[in-house]
């Protein structure tokens, strides 16, 4: 379903400005707080009203500001799942869900266990919200909004209140929903995680506007601006200065001198690497070699049945490191401030005595930025 975005409101820290024109059936728009995300999902549903632009969903105008086009949420056919789920307090599950479907009193209560059926709420039907656990209270939610067939729906920070374990369930969950459903979704949220499990195509805003977009997996595999790279995770930023079409300087890591797998054009002002996409060198610092797995770096180690191979390009010293012990991976903060990332077993409770003498990083992994 095509959606275009092309809309600006004045808000009182920054002007929103929001640009997106595609078909992409699962959106996911990522940003920190206060950005102007669920801004974005309140306008395309009607409750906000922008200054001036665009929003039309599936050829239909929401909102045109040269026309005099402003329809009504109950209009829109959009679903809105807020943050608290909204649902009727005084309300039975079953009652919520009739609440916004239209027909007879028959054709309701038929679609009421539809989706009591579609959104296992079986034995839940006569409890009130308050009676029911966080997970159930957001199913019965959704099954409100679905039941009246919206063309889009709209999830504005969904997990943002929950513990840890209900909120990697309810994921599954979610990502289920949204692969049945037939129309347009558009997930808000500050969770990078959660934006590349649920989403196929991903909007990155910060401070208003809409600064990268594309299908989710490259966003994050080419971010190509500072800002993109920070907000879908990456640790390790550093100024540049070019050295040749594939040398860069990396000015805030102690000038380490690194070859990249693309060209480094003239716009290129920062590099990004992250912690995940390092490998240690051979010859550790007496634990166990057998500590690490085989890896793109193991082909440079010497044995006795194989001379040394040519070094690898990018070799980085492991002095000084910070180690921080998390239940499934290491971090450890080398001296020239890189991260690096180390998965772990739950019992495993020291690593010094594993670490490497060094780290190598494939040119392909370093990722060329603007500012």
């Amino acid at each position: 379903m095509q959606l275009i975005l092309d809309f600006e409101k004045k808000l009182e820290d920054f002007h929103l400005h929001v640009h997106h024109e595609g078909d992409a059936s699962r959106i996911g728009i990522l940003g920190a707080s206060g950005c102007g995300k669920s801004m974005t999902l309140r306008s395309i549903a009607g409750i906000e009203t922008p200054d001036r632009g665009l929003i039309r969903l599936g050829g239909r105008d929401l909102f045109d500001s040269s026309q005099k086009i402003n329809l009504r949420p109950q209009e829109r056919r959009v679903g809105y799942l807020f943050q608290n789920y909204a649902l009727f307090p005084t309300m039975t599950v079953e009652q919520n869900i009739m609440a916004g479907v239209r027909g007879s009193k028959e054709e309701r209560q038929k679609r009421a266990q539809e989706m009591v059926r579609a959104f296992q709420l079986e034995g839940l039907e006569k409890r009130r919200p308050a009676e029911l656990s966080g997970g159930q209270q957001q199913r019965a939610a959704l099954a409100r909004i679905i039941a009246y067939r919206p063309e889009a729906l709209l999830l504005d920070e969904p997990f943002s209140a929950m513990d840890y374990f209900l909120k990697e369930k309810l994921r599954l969950e979610m990502k289920q929903v949204l692969q049945e459903f037939e129309g347009l979704s558009i997930l808000v949220t500050h969770d990078r995680d959660e934006a590349y499990q649920l989403c196929d195509h991903l909007l990155l805003m910060h401070e208003g506007s809409v600064i990268a977009g594309g299908p989710t997996k490259e966003i994050f595999d080419n971010p190509k601006t500072v800002e993109a790279a920070r907000l879908t995770g990456c640790k390790n930023i550093t100024r540049i200065r070019p050295l040749g079409p594939h040398r860069i300087c990396a000015l805030d890591w102690d000038n380490l001198e690194l070859t990249t797998g693309e060209e480094v054009t003239d716009e290129i002002t920062h590099a990004g690497i992250r912690a995940h996409d390092f490998f240690p060198m051979g010859g550790d610092r007496g634990g166990d070699r057998g500590r690490f797995s085989v890896s793109p770096c193991s082909r440079y180690e010497e044995t006795e049945n194989r001379p040394l191979s040519p070094p690898p390009e990018n070799i980085i010293p492991v002095e000084n490191p910070v180690l921080t012990e998390l239940p499934f991976e290491w971090y450890i903060v080398l001296q020239n401030k890189i991260w690096w990332k180390v998965p772990k077993d739950i019992r495993s409770h020291d690593f010094s005595e594993s670490l490497p003498r060094a780290l190598c990083v494939d040119p392909s992994a370093i990722m060329l930025l603007t500012q």
